[in-house]
């Protein structure tokens, strides 16, 4: 087999029988199109990798106000310069966070859920992939130069467009 560059091929199934200059130039759009998708699947795989594998992103509230060092009342509680009722108080007491044990199981299972469900969707996102991948090597198969030119040209562009996305998640 060799490539040869006809405008005549049949790619992938019976009804993608392409004759004529036109419809080679609308198959070699579609092809690249594909590819370029090809190469997004990529990246978002990735980024959903990084989700999956980042730890939870969004802590309580409570146990986050409670790891604060200076309260905000620390400026008049100075003020009263050896008055300790207002450390004291029940109003200043009651103002503390706690933490909740009820909000960390809560949050654990929240986050046992998420992994779950960014798991299935990046197993979705793999077969798609993968299922896409072969059709495009289908293509290439032909021995068309022109799809094979198509599918080059895409994965640069995809390329071109998908990887620097990385950078931003």
């Amino acid at each position: 087999m060799y490539f040869e560059g006809s405008s005549n091929v049949t790619l992938l199934f019976n009804f993608w029988n392409v004759h004529g200059p036109a419809g080679m130039v609308l198959s070699v759009f579609v092809v690249l199109l594909l590819t370029v998708v090809y190469e997004l699947l990529k990246v978002w795989k990735i980024t959903v990798g990084k989700q999956k594998s980042s730890p939870n992103t969004s802590p309580s509230t409570a146990m986050s106000f409670s790891q604060n060092k200076q309260s905000c009342f620390a400026t008049v509680i100075k003020c009263q310069e050896g008055s300790s009722s207002l450390a004291n108080s029940p109003s200043e007491v009651s103002l503390t966070p706690t933490e909740n044990t009820d909000n960390a199981a809560d949050s654990s299972t929240a986050a046992k859920r998420r992994r779950w469900i960014l798991h299935c969707l990046q197993t979705a996102i793999h077969i798609v992939q993968v299922t896409l991948g072969y059709m495009l090597m289908l293509c290439v198969m032909s021995y068309n130069i022109w799809i094979f030119l198509g599918v080059i040209t895409g994965s640069v562009l995809g390329y071109f467009v998908a990887f620097p996305l990385l950078n931003h998640t």
